[in-house]
């Protein structure tokens, strides 16, 4: 759940207040990070602008989140202008934060949000080279393939049930709380 404790840190939810706070991590990921998230280097003025579309674009980020700063982040994206059949994943986690099996935590709950959203295949892309996001990937028994120089993998999520949509729904709850606890100290650190 969201208020569970994970190496010092919290996974909950991004609400769309926090796209800085997205923002921020991928701008901290450094070059290599970059790379294998984006599948080529990027600009932090492009950086800016996709996180400024994290809203837009009616996805969901689960971060983890230490002293208030999101240091991996895990997105689901639809594939369309409404959740559908297929949806895409991405992971990103801070060069300090790495191998320490976060990845497979936030790929899990993308993983359920995506079976409470019917989303009946989800789509992962990383470079050959991203041998941390097939390990992931093969973690949770994608399908892997190689096309054109990337791996693509896809999963397909579970039906949705009761207890599936009731554990999104608490660790909304709590993240909800967290998250507005998280802006009050900000506002009175800012004091």
């Amino acid at each position: 759940m969201s208020d569970d404790r994970f190496w010092g840190g919290t996974i909950r939810k991004l609400w769309p207040t926090e796209v800085e706070k997205f923002r921020d991590h991928l701008l901290r990921l450094d070059k290599s990070s970059r790379r294998m998230r984006f599948a080529h280097g990027v600009s932090d003025s492009f950086i800016g602008d996709y996180a400024l579309r994290m809203n837009d674009m009616g996805g969901i980020v689960y971060g983890y989140i230490v002293d208030g700063e999101v240091r991996a982040a895990a997105e689901l994206r639809k594939l369309g202008d409404a959740w559908g059949t297929q949806a895409e994943a991405a992971i990103s986690v801070e060069p300090t934060f790495q191998n320490k099996g976060l990845g497979s935590e936030l790929m899990g709950r993308v993983i359920r949000a995506a079976r409470n959203r019917g989303v009946h295949q989800l789509v992962l892309s990383c470079l050959s080279e991203n041998s941390k996001m097939q390990a992931i990937a093969r973690h949770f028994e994608a399908d892997l393939r190689f096309e054109y120089g990337e791996v693509i993998g896809e999963i397909i999520p579970e039906q949705p049930n009761y207890f599936s949509i009731w554990a999104e729904a608490m660790e909304d709850r709590v993240g909800y709380v967290l998250a507005v606890l998280d802006l009050q100290a900000r506002t009175l650190a800012a004091a």
